[in-house]
């Protein structure tokens, strides 16, 4: 049973989506918040498999109520639902910790679809959203493994050349954890390969490559798959299409 937590401040839309969700097998939804302060409480109490948050809301925003959901001890995934089609709050999202974004113009079958997507340990991002979401990573300032903490202010106590040296020690030791087959999928799922595709370019099962998947997830502290093609992109992994 795949349990699901509704945060929305429209009582209407939480009927909603509680309607469309339990119509599927499976599924079931244990708890309803208003805001985002009461889905923080309401996620460590009954820790759900999967969070369907609202961006805007009064009391807490979605975006602050995901970063606490995330950097809690349930670790539920997250799925942020909006009317709004911006690229600030796709972005703010990911950054927060969300493994899927849908917009609520969305059919009800695709709710379904991102729900059970979310369940298994999968990101549910459309291939245009993933290419923005590249795009936008591979060009940041950071994309080089310079480091963000630099970047944001907070260069450390050897200031900005030790923080750049810091992180590049990170990201070697991370990458010093990956087997060569593991390092092979990480470089193909920054380029937005499915497993498929990984499968057939390595010449491995799928099942295999869910576990060489797993495995890169695991050893980068890594909540998801679109979550790699970030840390890819921001530790040079790979460089941007020029």
């Amino acid at each position: 049973m795949t349990r699901i937590l509704l945060v929305d401040d429209q009582a209407l839309v939480r009927a909603g989506f509680e309607t469309i969700l339990t119509s599927e097998p499976g599924f079931e939804v244990v708890g309803q918040a208003k805001d985002g302060a009461e889905g923080v409480r309401l996620a460590a109490e009954l820790e759900p498999d999967v969070v369907c948050m609202d961006v805007q809301m009064p009391v807490m925003d979605g975006l602050e109520a995901t970063r606490r959901i995330v950097a809690g001890s349930a670790h539920p995934a997250v799925l942020m639902l909006t009317t709004f089609d911006r690229e600030d709050f796709l972005f703010d999202a990911l950054s927060a910790g969300a493994s899927g974004f849908l917009l609520k113009t969305a059919e009800p079958e695709q709710l379904i679809d991102a729900v059970h997507a979310l369940a298994r340990g999968d990101a549910l991002l459309s291939p245009e959203v993933t290419r923005r979401v590249i795009e936008r990573f591979a060009a940041a300032p950071g994309a080089d493994g310079a480091g963000r903490d630099a970047q944001a202010g907070h260069p450390g106590p050897g200031g900005a050349g030790a923080s750049r040296a810091d992180a590049s020690a990170r990201h070697d030791d991370a990458l010093a954890q990956l087997t060569e087959r593991e390092r092979e999928t990480l470089l193909l799922l920054a380029r937005g390969r499915s497993n498929a595709e990984i499968a057939r370019e390595l010449f491995v099962g799928e099942a295999t490559v869910k576990t060489h998947v797993s495995n890169v997830l695991l050893k980068l502290g890594i909540r998801d798959r679109i979550h790699a093609v970030i840390w890819a992109y921001e530790h040079g992994v790979v460089a941007p299409a020029r």
